[in-house]
């Protein structure tokens, strides 16, 4: 039936090529890595952008009744399990997710509402020094990297959240962080963490009341925090 697809020319054929990347993907796909799947020679550019993005928005409503679904965020295009499948697809897993302390869920907030800030800065923040090991951990999770370097004597590394870090909480931008004074008042930035693994952090370690209320009005602001991708 696929034999002879011409997503060049059909545009369901081109949504069955699309769709077939994204499932497959480990990681979201970016437009341009999209369109390289169609670029043949440099007479031949392939498909246009405009083009991509149709298909794309076609398939999204295509799945929109699914227990899957397809989203753009920050590093591309990508398919994830809807938020509400999850009570049922964590049965599956014997891993638990990964755990980080409170100083790194308070750093990891800092930077993203505060960015681009340097390791003084949050240090001035929260009041205490910061372990370089909390800038390593989020580091190595590709959350954060050091953007730049603030004019002055030493030279301190500036330090900014990623795209993927975006990608993991199924945003396009940092625009669409809940402002925090949408959060209240409840605590200062800094006590403000956006992730998923911080809700079964905060359960389990009987952390006062008003973090954790500004933790669940900050997830429940956020379209798919809980998801998992495929």
């Amino acid at each position: 039936m696929f034999m002879n697809l011409q997503p060049s020319d059909h545009p369901d054929d081109l949504k069955r090529v699309l769709e077939a990347a994204l499932l497959v993907a480990v990681e979201p796909l970016s437009l341009t890595e999209l369109k390289r799947m169609f670029e043949q020679d440099d007479a031949s550019p392939g498909l246009s952008s405009d083009m991509l993005r149709r298909a794309l928005e076609e398939l999204r409503a295509d799945w929109q009744d699914k227990g899957v679904e397809l989203v753009q965020v920050a590093d591309g295009w990508r398919f994830q399990t809807r938020a509400e499948m999850q009570p049922w697809l964590t049965r599956l897993k014997n891993e638990k997710p990964p755990r980080y302390s409170r100083a790194v869920l308070e750093t990891l907030a800092i930077i993203a509402y505060r960015q681009p800030v340097t390791r003084g800065d949050i240090e001035d923040i929260r009041g205490v020094a910061v372990n370089p090991h909390i800038i390593k951990t989020l580091e190595e999770r590709g959350w954060i990297e050091a953007i730049g370097h603030r004019d002055v004597p030493g030279r301190p590394a500036l330090f900014g959240t990623t795209g993927h870090f975006l990608s993991d909480l199924s945003l396009l931008s940092l625009s669409e962080l809940p402002p925090l004074d949408e959060l209240g008042t409840l605590v200062t930035p800094d006590e403000t963490a956006l992730i998923p693994e911080l809700r079964a952090e905060l359960l389990d370690n009987d952390t006062p009341q008003t973090f954790s209320a500004v933790i669940e009005i900050a997830c429940a602001a956020l379209s798919s925090t809980a998801t998992e991708t495929l």
